[in-house]
Order: C-alpha cells, then structure tokens, then sequence
C-alpha cells in the first residue's frame, strides 16, 4: 500500500463508523410531542359529547311540545267559538219554533189575544 492511501483508510472508517452512528442514532429518537389521548379522556370528551347531544335533542323536544301546546289550545279555542254558535243558533231555531206553536195553539184558544186576532183576519 502506498502512502496517500494509508492516510485515506482511517478517514473513510471513521465516515463509516460516523454514518452508522447518525443512522442508529435517528432510530432512536423519542416519540413526538402529540400522543394518543388516554381511555379516561376519550370517556370524558364522549361524555360532553353526549350531554351536549341531550341538551340540543331536549330544546327541541322543549320547543315542539311548545308549539304543539299552542296549536291545540287554538284549536281549542276555535271549537268552542264554533260549538257556542252552533248552540247559540240552534237554541234561537228552538225558542222561534216554540214561540210560533204557542201562537197556533193560542188562536185555537177562545180569550186569547192570538184567538181574537185571528178572528179579525
């Protein structure tokens, strides 16, 4: 061996030895900063979750039985102005038939003032 490439060799063996160092080196650096989160905090983070999900479902609920409630006393309310009417109407009919029979039976009657006006006819 020459000269030039006995001062060669121990420059290339310690590049070699270098880069196999650097290589293990990258292989065992730590875990990034960002980890799994643990079971309890998965528990917690679903629990909000879920009561967050409850909160919004019972506004709704809240809110549809609300207008349901509404809706029916209208309803309520509309029937029985319509129920009043109808009564109101048919106890006018009732209490004008029996006016115009009470009349019929008093022409019949000898006295009376019906009697006395439907001999004048």
């Amino acid at each position: 061996m020459n000269r030039p490439s006995i001062r060669i060799l121990p420059a290339a063996l310690a590049l070699v030895l270098a880069s196999i160092g650097l290589s293990a080196a990258a292989q065992t650096q730590p875990a990034p900063a960002t980890q799994e989160p643990t079971m309890t905090e998965k528990a917690k983070e679903t629990g909000k979750e879920a009561v967050d999900a409850t909160k919004r479902t019972t506004k709704k609920v809240v809110g549809a039985t609300e207008r349901g409630v509404k809706k029916a006393g209208t309803a309520t309310k509309n029937a029985a102005k319509k129920t009043g009417n109808a009564v109101a109407t048919a106890g006018h009919k009732t209490a004008d038939g029996m006016r115009s029979a009470g009349h019929k039976v008093g022409e019949k009657v000898p006295g009376t003032a019906e009697h006395d006006a439907a001999k004048k006819q």
